[in-house]
């Protein structure tokens, strides 16, 4: 197509969209933002985001979904007591929750109907930051060309976050009060109430710093992951491989912090060798192995006593 460059239309992300197209002859509207759905092309032309999300960015959707699934599974083992017998049934019902609304999301956008979703090419930092890249031509003027150049990763979040909070306000509140047994009715809803807090604080955190979580989210897995682990562990007093086989919750905590752990490991390595990648996995377990094998050495109680016979 006979493109026109001869005006010039700045800023990075500024462009010109499509009025009507006459065989190969293109005609095009002012310089300014593109509409949703679409991105500027090398000759600042709006052109619709035809393309399907990577495997990068699945896995990036993937660990935007995982964060309000772990803080309702924490809060939730948080408040819920030892006494309680309902924590399992809220644990799977944050689970039906945050699967719906991943579904209903994945519906709900371009093209509707569809777990498919099109979406434009990520190919720098600031594709997630066009409003702080509007340009003023006389220094006075501002012409507002922010629009989303990485769609739909930025906005699918949002939508996402809404429905897992509309669907928690409709379930959870009937499932806790029913089967709640062994807790206050000032503690029995607690969790829900921290849901409260937590949804708006990822809101902002998908708002600032979703370029950043978007290049830094398989190293933040790996270390918050190892950290929560060796809590975990640590507060646990888990010294020994019997420790884990007596209790299963304990068992079910390591292999979903396992789990993690590989999810971190192919979001890094993307698994574009598969031969050289795959076996990057067999480093799973060696965090948890390392602290079993270890622990009964670094025991504070050991530690001092020996320190005390030195003395």
């Amino acid at each position: 197509a006979a493109v026109d460059i001869q005006p010039a239309c700045l800023g990075l992300y500024c462009g010109r969209t499509v009025l009507s197209v006459n065989g190969s002859v293109e005609t095009y509207g002012d310089c300014g933002v593109c509409p949703r759905g679409q991105r500027t092309d090398d000759n600042k032309i709006c052109r619709e985001c035809v393309g399907s999300p990577d495997r990068y960015d699945w896995l990036y959707l993937g660990f935007m979904a995982m964060l309000p699934l772990v803080l309702h599974w924490f809060f939730i083992e948080w408040y819920s007591g030892k006494k309680s017998s309902s924590a399992l049934l809220q644990h799977l019902t944050a689970l039906l929750e945050c699967s719906a609304a991943a579904v209903v999301t994945l519906l709900l956008s371009d093209p509707a109907g569809s777990l498919h979703i099109r979406s434009c090419r990520v190919k720098k930092l600031s594709d997630w930051y066009t409003m702080l890249y509007n340009p003023s031509p006389d220094y006075i003027t501002t012409v507002h060309c922010t629009h989303e150049a990485v769609y739909p990763l930025y906005t699918i979040v949002f939508i996402y976050y809404a429905f897992c909070l509309v669907l928690m306000m409709l379930l959870r509140p009937l499932l806790v009060k029913k089967i709640a047994c062994g807790l206050g009715r000032s503690d029995r809803f607690k969790s829900i109430y921290a849901a409260l807090y937590f949804f708006p604080i990822l809101t902002v955190l998908q708002a600032v710093g979703g370029g950043l979580l978007y290049y830094a989210f398989p190293y933040i897995i790996l270390v918050l992951s190892l950290v929560t682990l060796a809590v975990y562990m640590s507060a646990s007093e888990v010294e020994f491989f019997k420790d884990l086989l007596v209790r299963k919750k304990r068992l079910v905590v390591l292999f979903s912090h396992w789990l993690l752990h590989a999810y971190g490991i192919i979001s890094i390595s993307k698994l574009d060798k598969l031969e050289q990648d795959l076996p990057l996995l067999a480093l799973v377990p060696a965090p948890a192995l390392f602290y079993l094998l270890t622990a009964k050495y670094t025991e504070p109680s050991r530690i001092l006593s020996e320190t005390g016979n030195g003395h």
